[in-house]
């Protein structure tokens, strides 16, 4: 409503609970000028995390959880090394710091900053481009955040995967969203859940899915570590609401295992690993036609 979308906070609040959303991210341009329009939409069951998403000259990213009020510089480029004190400031106010749609094809679109700067990677965008939930855009940011995964897992500092719907338009919201583990619906513990990678995205609430690695008698889910103690370990994923469709387990290695879901939408997969042969594992759902479902984080084998 302050950049260039088309719906008020009043529309934007009732389409989010009606397609069973809990929380949503107010990201205007370059303003938080929306800020104070929110605040007689959150309740207990309704949380609302302030952002703005920083359009720069090369690339957008996403501050979320900012104070009220607060505004972001954008007036820079890569190679003005001005964005690591915007990131810090974020960082500062208690906030995360998003690469946003970083394959979008128009001018300033594309992420041109190093993605170790910032916190997390959004590697789903939703319909804002396209009459397609799923295109090029996310298909290439998807393969470049899975390639430097294993690096990032290895020096202890990988950035998790988000997905949104970047709403402009009436019909937009929460395809995609992100799902995430979070001790309560509170802004700190859902920015705490998205920071480290406990978090996965659906194409809608319609989908689910559970992720969880099995080894030495322990277990972790999906953006945790499990110490295997050199113990093989057993993946098992569980999926409903995607017909027909295909799991597949991608590691360091790539996609190393896939399996079909029957008609009815709800199936069960495993595939066995080692922590030798695997740094991690995550897993990807898609639509016969190979358009994406869900996705997840991965779970780090130690």
């Amino acid at each position: 409503m302050y950049s260039d979308g088309e719906l008020t906070p009043e529309q934007l609040a009732a389409d989010a609970r009606a397609v069973g959303l809990d929380f949503i991210a107010t990201t205007e341009h370059n303003s938080s000028g929306a800020h104070s329009a929110w605040g007689r939409h959150a309740a207990d069951d309704f949380l609302v995390l302030l952002g703005e998403e920083v359009t720069t000259k090369t690339g957008h990213w996403l501050a979320l959880g900012i104070a009220p009020g607060q505004v972001i510089d954008w007036d820079y480029r890569v190679g003005d090394r001005l964005i690591g004190r915007c990131l810090d400031q974020v960082r500062e106010s208690g906030g995360l710091c998003v690469a946003a749609h970083p394959h979008a094809p128009y001018p300033s679109g594309s992420f041109m900053y190093p993605y170790q700067d910032l916190d997390v990677v959004e590697v789903w965008n939703g319909l804002w481009a396209s009459d397609r939930p799923w295109n090029a855009d996310n298909e290439a940011a998807l393969a470049e955040w899975g390639r430097g995964l294993a690096e990032g897992i290895r020096a202890g500092c990988w950035q998790p995967a988000m997905g949104n719907s970047d709403t402009h338009l009436e019909g937009q919201i929460g395809i995609p969203h992100t799902v995430v583990f979070a001790e309560d619906l509170s802004m700190p513990a859902v920015l705490a859940g998205i920071r480290v990678g406990r978090s996965w995205i659906a194409e809608s609430a319609a989908v689910d899915l559970s992720l969880t690695a099995v080894a030495a008698g322990h277990d972790a889910g999906i953006g945790e570590r499990l110490a295997t103690n050199g113990e093989p370990v057993m993946v098992r994923a569980h999926i409903r609401g995607v017909p027909s469709g295909t799991v597949s387990f991608h590691t360091d290695r790539g996609k190393v295992h896939h399996q079909a879901l029957p008609d009815s939408g709800v199936g069960t997969a495993e595939w066995h690993t080692t922590w030798e042969d695997s740094a991690f594992v995550r897993i990807e759902v898609r639509h016969p036609h190979g358009h994406m479902a869900a996705l997840t984080n991965p779970i780090v084998l130690t």
